[in-house]
């Protein structure tokens, strides 16, 4: 007995220094190559990582709550690029974006491992026997391809579920509430925690419910940290409590998928899951599931397996939520009650990675059980599941996909050519792109009247439109894209569609562009940088000044000025 104990744990010991080290190669190619790493785009290099430079080069970190960003749309409501508290803020305060990219990676890939691993040895995996099972999911877990600026909003929720387990359990320590306390400082309210809180109350609800408990402790748990994410977040909370005027949110139309769609949709995000919480499950982790549920209805063992069987069906009720919520019939509820359009009730879907992750490995206790071929089976699905998350490495997946590199996408050298070619302060005139996103721009220090934000004042969004007009007329889909979401504020031009990055080796051309460039100068619109050559530009009162190669950018830049 105790030689096989010694054993185990001194496999286990070995399996954890493999995993560390698998990791640490998972992460190498953002060290090696720095700023010649690939990395996803969308809502990432279009979007994030510009606006944590601006607010860096900005000065206006702890600005106050009715300050602005002068150099985006004519002042930017501060409070659109979040709280000061966040710990992404911070790296990127104190490093390159290149080493904060780099370091925020590293920071949740290992505290998400350590989460997962914590939670499955104390609540889920205790067998000493099956450590394979609970190091290698923990791996799989920490490599899963997150939304990088979530930070630990859904690869955090391992760790903050083993703490309120534990407390739960009424065997909480100090570790447990340090880890409550900290957690809130490098994850997100909205876009991860809040959702898990709230399965958090309903589990204390059941606990009042069933057990008649009502595990005080626990609750001031919960009320803990959700008081200090309200705390954090106080830019959000006082922007929905006293709302100052409409945002683009507010002319949201969310909900018009009819009832076939909506089905279609459920097992899309079932089977393939969600962009911002990506799990990669489909090949591995779907099929053994269902092997397990098989063997379970045909030993009737749902009653000792039933851990397993409410993961199975909770996993698949958030799906089946998450696609409802996009269903038509919640319009007009969302027409009357405006936080229901604000506020994305639908990423209740976050909780997914957490509860797909665990039902993978209790899945696999189960068969491991049974015997030694099952034993095999588990581990070669281990095997696969890590090779296929290896496989989806950002520096493997991106460059297959010819996404730019970090270098390529923001164009620095290119910029600072375009810049030194005008010869103006920036602050003096407005630029805005087609062709490539206005976060290229704003990354280096352009002031743009486009933008791609989480909100921004309304009257602004429908004074943009009026330069856009004539080509959203032209465009059922562009049209219905901005005027019912409108989030990306672009010059949007029905021949390039809903396409945003045409890359130098493109051979696309403008024919007939038509904007009002008489709006476009009214709001202080100078230059336009375009990657495409337009055709018809002086007819339309741009003047081509100069076209820019650069062998280090993606792109090619045709400088227009506004005639």
């Amino acid at each position: 007995m105790k030689f096989h104990l010694a054993k185990n744990l001194n496999g286990e010991k070995k399996s954890l220094l493999v995993a560390i080290f698998l990791l640490a190669i998972y992460l190498a190619p953002m060290f090696i190559l720095g700023g010649n790493m690939h990395i996803r785009v969308h809502d990432n290099l279009d979007s994030n990582i510009a606006w944590y430079k601006v607010l860096h080069d900005s000065g206006e970190l702890f600005s106050p709550l009715n300050s602005t960003i002068p150099q985006i749309i004519n002042g930017l409501p501060r409070d659109a690029y979040g709280t000061e508290f966040s710990g992404i803020q911070w790296l990127y305060q104190l490093f390159s974006p290149v080493v904060a990219y780099t370091w925020s990676q590293t920071i949740t890939r290992i505290f998400a491992f350590l989460g997962m691993y914590l939670l499955l040895k104390k609540h889920f995996i205790k067998n000493d026997d099956a450590y394979p099972i609970r190091v290698w999911v923990s791996l799989a877990f920490a490599i899963t391809p997150f939304w990088p600026s979530g930070m630990l909003s859904t690869l955090g929720q391992p760790l903050a579920l083993w703490a309120f387990l534990n407390i739960r359990a009424r065997k909480g320590t100090w570790r447990e509430w340090l880890t409550l306390t900290l957690l809130p400082f490098y994850s997100s309210f909205i876009l991860g925690f809040f959702f898990f809180l709230t399965a958090m109350v309903l589990l204390w609800l059941r606990d009042v419910i069933v057990k008649k408990d009502w595990n005080i402790k626990f609750l001031a748990s919960i009320a803990f940290m959700t008081s200090l994410y309200l705390a954090i977040e106080y830019r959000l909370v006082y922007s929905l409590v006293f709302p100052k005027e409409p945002t683009s949110r507010n002319e949201f139309v969310s909900s018009k998928l009819h009832f076939w769609h909506t089905i279609r949709l459920v097992f899309k995000n079932y089977f393939l899951g969600h962009t911002h919480v990506m799990t990669l499950h489909t090949f591995v982790i779907v099929p053994l599931s269902f092997i397990v549920l098989w063997i379970i209805l045909k030993r009737k063992t749902w009653h000792e397996d039933k851990r397993y069987m409410q993961l199975f069906i909770l996993n698949f009720v958030l799906s089946v939520w998450y696609a409802f919520w996009f269903n038509e019939m919640w319009q007009p509820l969302k027409e009357k009650i405006s936080l229901l359009n604000t506020f994305n009730f639908a990423r209740f879907h976050f909780l997914r990675p957490l509860i797909i992750y665990v039902m993978f490995a209790v899945g696999c206790l189960i068969l491991w059980k049974i015997n030694n071929k099952w034993k095999v089976f588990v581990k070669v699905c281990l095997i696969l599941q890590i090779l296929v998350l290896f496989a989806a490495n950002p520096e493997i997946y991106y460059r297959v996909c010819h996404t730019p590199s970090f270098n390529q996408f923001y164009a620095v050298q290119q910029f600072k050519q375009i810049d030194h070619y005008i010869g103006k302060p920036k602050s003096s005139y407005r630029v805005a792109s087609i062709g490539i996103h206005p976060a290229i721009a704003q990354y280096n220090g352009f002031y743009t009247l486009d933008t791609y934000n989480n909100y921004y004042p309304l009257s602004y969004k429908h004074q943009f439109r009026k330069i856009i007009a004539k080509e959203l007329d032209k465009s059922p889909e562009l049209r219905d894209y901005y005027d019912h979401w409108g989030n990306r504020c672009y010059i949007f031009v029905a021949e390039l569609g809903k396409h945003y990055a045409f890359q130098k080796t493109s051979k696309k051309k403008i024919h007939h562009l038509d904007l009002n460039i008489k709006q476009f100068k009214k709001m202080g619109g100078r230059y336009i940088f375009s990657a495409v050559p337009i055709l018809n530009a002086e007819q339309d009162h741009l003047h081509l000044l100069k076209v820019f190669h650069n062998k280090e950018s993606a792109w090619t830049i045709y400088l227009y000025e506004a005639k």
